[in-house]
């Protein structure tokens, strides 16, 4: 990961011949999960980098045999995979949890003579959702749990020859958090496809290595600033003279350092260290996220040495009853929600996917928050979001329901690792260590806030509540999920609770407004939803006990809760970006504001065609466009139709409200009277800065199709998301398009996707994904066609 280093090795796969795929079948008679205890847990996401051998080699046999985890077993039938990997094929829509609530097997052989005179550890950062692994035939450890890091130490089970190492993964719907005892898939509103869905790595250390480093800077904003360092190393026999090294980095440079000696008792022994005299540092913000680095150094004797490294930033982040301060400065929260979900892959997305969700919502979307709902999210994710500057709420799994005594110790443990593994990071400002919209729950809410605090202590925990009141709440910040409305359907909130810090933690999109937000649903339904987000962060930018706001949602999800009529194909559509993350007019609110230096923006939000896609009038009386331009003058057919002003008395708190604009005279009847383009221009001051144009002509339609990289990695793990559409001569999206999409790949990777692709269906949008294969390079071309739109084509190059 980019921001824990460590020397160590990472191995190739053994060489193995392997035949095509067989499934095996069910059951897992034969071998008692209870007979695997928990193995040693994590050093803080100490896990496989991108591009890691271990991610490779691995067989998938499909449905858990009895006895297909014992090392003879003949696993020629299973099915060479990589990692991440999800144990179902999957569509964009309609995923049937069904098809993966079941007990799987994996299996990776790995030569273990040059394994010999280090302690190895197999780490996985998840698995869905109890997992057990069993090393050359013998138990070797088993974890619950989906979305924390697992690690288990295999030092005394390997032998010089083949090894075989098998991970039975029971994706069944258990009473592990967020499900609760008694509830089926449908008890939470997102779906947990099966597998080891995030990376792994086969580590080898010396006999005394860092388990984990814990970096805080203390006295931020002030000249005497310092690091507190907390190094854990495991020692596999007493030291009596070890040396521990701490360095605070700038890159090469070094900026302060702590030596001292140490004696190591048999397994950990913590040692503090304080890095002072820093001299100037710059401060982590969203404008300028400054990344250093802390390098931990532990010298045993006979020369072995291990290092672990973690990023940090300097950084104060105070919530208080008058909002939101960073680094002494009010600082407005402006942010949406994150599920983890992608179409065709579940939660198996690569880290290039990962990162790339955190540029979306920082750098295209403009904001400075993202809150993790609802369990801790990719490392990769985080990696981005210290680099990018994208604050963080990250809280552990849960969702409205509570379990008994055993459930509830299972959520401190997630709230342990999910603190641990992410606790150096700048980008994570508040622990949620209450569950997503439970009931109070005294004891358990007490005894996860006082671990957070215990382990971190330098962050406020909050939790999203659906009361709007303090009785049995005690956390630091009030979260608040605010679906309030008016009758005639705008979107507001509560007040502030008086005497308590308070964030808005949900909004828009769950609850009210329109149910369904697809391509194939009117036009004025899709307009609402920007229209609803900028309602209520106005509301929540105008009054200073706001500390902000974070609406639902960035990206559309799977879900088969039950909501009536707001899922669609197992799909909820709440996101202002669609699954293939596709900017939906929605998302032209938040992608305007922005201040017009970095980026000009003129965003209609209607379709400009005749037909089912508008009414006769055209886009009506109050067409909005999303703009941070000063005035917007709208010509239709080269005849000017109106000019166009930020709405700022409707939208008093909005750097760059929205225009409304009367469009019934661009086209009164059409296409009686032709199909006019339509231009608007955006001025700041008496400049021209933008111009955009729409096509009304539905014959000078085309299709489109863009791949976001132009080169991956030849690693069978790396993948880009292709996406296409159609759109008119300017290149709109024209959302009502019928007909089907076809694909085709040519060169060395793989495409993940339905192909046929219904534009019928999903509404003249799709989607698909480019993987690569190990070890093959080359040129890449993927081609789309439609019966009536013509074809596209993109090229990458994989190395």
């Amino acid at each position: 990961m980019a921001d824990e280093k460590q020397d160590q090795t990472v191995l190739a796969p053994s060489r193995r011949a392997v035949l095509r795929a067989g499934l095996a079948g069910a059951g897992l008679a034969g071998l008692s999960l209870a007979a695997c205890s928990d193995g040693p847990r994590p050093a803080a996401a100490e896990t496989a980098a991108p591009g890691s051998a271990f991610g490779t080699g691995w067989l998938f046999g499909g449905e858990y045999v009895p006895g297909s985890e014992r090392a003879g077993y003949d696993d020629a039938a299973f099915t060479p995979v990589t990692l991440p990997h999800t144990v179902t094929p999957l569509s964009w829509g309609g995923w049937d949890p069904a098809s993966w609530q079941k007990i799987w097997i994996y299996r990776r052989h790995f030569g273990g003579r040059e394994l010999l005179g280090h302690r190895v550890f197999a780490d996985f950062d998840a698995i869905m959702v109890n997992a057990t692994a069993v090393l050359n035939g013998q138990p070797a450890g088993s974890h619950r749990g989906g979305y924390l890091p697992w690690s288990i130490e295999l030092t005394r089970q390997i032998v010089p020859g083949d090894n075989v190492l098998a991970i039975i993964v029971d994706a069944r719907c258990l009473p592990v958090p967020p499900i609760a005892p008694g509830q089926g898939p449908d008890s939470i509103d997102f779906l947990q496809p099966g597998g080891i869905y995030r990376d792994a790595a086969l580590r080898l250390v010396p006999p005394v290595y860092l388990a984990d480093v814990f970096a805080r800077p203390a006295d931020v904003l002030t000249s005497r600033r310092w690091v507190a360092v907390q190094c854990t190393i495991d020692a596999a026999e007493p030291v009596p003279a070890a040396g521990v090294t701490v360095e605070l980095l700038d890159g090469s440079r070094r900026l302060a350092v702590s030596v001292q000696r140490a004696r190591l008792r048999a397994g950990r022994t913590v040692i503090s260290a304080r890095l002072t005299g820093l001299g100037t540092v710059s401060l982590w913000s969203p404008t300028e996220p400054a990344l250093y680095t802390v390098r931990a150094t532990v010298s045993a004797p006979r020369g072995a040495r291990h290092t672990l490294s973690r990023r940090i930033g300097f950084r104060a982040a105070v919530f208080r009853t008058d909002g939101f301060h960073l680094n002494g400065q009010p600082c407005k929260i402006f942010g949406l929600n994150r599920h983890q979900l992608f179409p065709y892959l579940g939660m198996a997305a690569p880290a290039r996917l990962q990162r790339r969700d955190a540029e979306i919502i920082r750098n295209e979307l403009n904001c400075n928050m993202v809150r993790c709902s609802h369990y801790p999210q990719s490392p990769h994710f985080l990696d981005a979001c210290d680099e990018l500057g994208l604050m963080v709420w990250e809280e552990p799994p849960g969702w409205e329901l509570l379990g008994g005594d055993a459930w509830q110790d299972m959520v401190l443990a997630n709230v342990h690792d999910m603190v641990v593994r992410d606790r150096s990071r700048p980008s994570v400002i508040v622990w949620a260590t209450r569950l997503n919209e439970t009931p109070p729950a005294p004891r358990l809410d007490a005894r996860a806030r006082q671990l957070a605090h215990d382990l971190d202590g330098s962050r406020p925990t909050t939790g999203a509540m659906i009361v709007h009141s303090t009785a049995g709440w005690a956390e630091d910040l009030f979260g608040f999920d605010d679906y309030h409305w008016h009758r005639d359907g705008a979107a507001t909130l509560l007040p502030p609770l008086p005497g308590v810090p308070y964030l808005v933690s949900e909004a828009v999109g769950a609850i009210d407004g329109p149910p369904r937000l697809r391509w194939t649903d009117s036009a004025a339904s899709l307009a609402l939803q920007a229209v609803q987000h900028a309602q209520v962060h106005s509301i929540a930018r105008s009054q200073p006990r706001y500390a902000g706001l974070i609406g639902w949602a960035a990206i559309d999800y799977a879900t088969t809760h039950h909501d009536g009529d707001r899922v669609w194909d197992h799909l909820k559509t709440a996101g202002v970006l669609d699954t293939f993350r596709v900017p939906k007019p929605g998302a032209a609110f938040y992608r305007s504001q922005v201040d017009p230096a970095v980026r000009v923006t003129v965003l209609p939000l209607f379709f400009w065609e005749a037909g089912s896609g508008s009414p006769p009038g055209g886009p009506g009386r109050e067409a909005m466009i999303a703009t941070n331009c000063d005035r917007l003058e709208i010509n239709a057919g080269g005849r000017h139709i109106a000019t166009g002003l930020p709405a700022r008395e409707r939208f008093p708190g909005l750097a760059y409200p929205p225009v409304f604009v009367d469009l019934t005279r661009a086209a009164p009847r059409w296409p009686a009277r032709g199909l006019p383009d339509l231009r608007i221009d955006g001025y700041l001051g008496h400049r021209k800065a933008a111009t955009v144009l729409m096509s009304a002509d539905a014959a000078r339609d085309r299709l489109e199709m863009i791949a976001e990289d132009t080169v991956i990695e030849a690693d069978g793990r790396d993948a880009t998301r292709i996406t296409f559409r159609a759109a008119d001569a300017y290149g709109n999206g024209r959302p009502n398009v019928t007909g089907e999409v076809t694909l085709a790949i040519t060169g060395p990777a793989d495409l993940i996707g339905d192909n046929p692709f219904s534009f019928t269906a999903y509404g003249g949008v799709g989607g698909a994904f480019v993987r690569s294969r190990p070890a093959q390079t080359g040129l890449v071309r993927v081609t789309a066609g439609h019966s009536s739109l013509g074809t596209a084509a993109v090229e990458l190059v994989t190395r």
